[in-house]
């Protein structure tokens, strides 16, 4: 296999032809955060989050393949500075109340609020009035807590396969919605199967009955899963 040299935060790295720059990094020990990516989907490179520095220009991560003579760099000033810009405006675009949600302590995006220091909005909160859909039986739905990430949409198609969730509106009046725009409960495609909630990194998906501290997005069984589907494992 192919392999590339490229600078990242001022070392020469190796990767292999075809990966990402958010592979190599991580396999390098870099740490670049992210929030609509994740292992086993393909990417979308929607948050934003995960942007870079390409010889000078700003390049999503996830999406940017290796090359030769790369000049790569995850921290600096500027992207830190855009990162914590994304995940105010994140927080004031919907209504995300963490002492009040499901996911507290188990929420990515407050992870990431952490991680770029943000302990207050520059941004005036927009709080919309955005439902709750509780008419499945096992599951809730919270726009409020929404990111629009994805992660439901393309791991309900990608590996699911029933492809129940889906996007629609623009703009601020985006929602996922369930076979279009039923409520999930009514939703004839969905096979519960729970993907979607394992993959949401905030509060928008839940267990409906569990208790903040049940309510954890188990993310080692979904990677244990698409691990299996790729590998075929449970083929004979």
């Amino acid at each position: 296999m192919a392999v590339k040299t490229l600078s990242l935060d001022g070392q020469l790295i190796s990767a292999r032809d075809g990966q990402t720059l958010l592979e190599a990094a991580r396999e390098s020990g870099v740490s670049i955060p992210t929030l609509c990516h994740l292992d086993g989907l393909d990417p979308v490179g929607a948050c934003r989050l995960c942007l870079v520095e390409v010889n000078g220009r700003l390049m999503p991560s996830c999406l940017t393949r290796v090359a030769e003579e790369m000049e790569v760099w995850t921290q600096t000033e500027r992207l830190q500075r855009y990162r914590k810009q994304i995940v105010e405006l994140l927080f004031a675009e919907r209504n995300h109340i963490c002492s009040v949600c499901v996911a507290n302590g188990n929420c990515e995006l407050q992870d990431l609020a952490m991680r770029l220091g943000v302990d207050h909005l520059r941004y005036a909160p927009q709080e919309p009035q955005c439902e709750v859909d509780l008419s499945h039986e096992r599951y809730g739905l919270d726009h409020n807590r929404c990111v629009l990430c994805t992660r439901c949409v393309r791991v309900c198609d990608e590996i699911e396969g029933a492809h129940t969730w889906d996007v629609a509106g623009r703009g601020t009046n985006c929602r996922v919605i369930t076979d279009l725009h039923q409520p999930w409960g009514s939703a004839s495609t969905c096979t519960s199967c729970g993907k979607c909630v394992m993959a949401c990194p905030t509060g928008a998906l839940f267990h409906r009955g569990a208790s903040v501290s049940e309510n954890v997005h188990d993310r080692e069984t979904l990677h244990a899963l698409i691990l299996a589907r790729e590998e075929k494992q449970w083929l004979v």
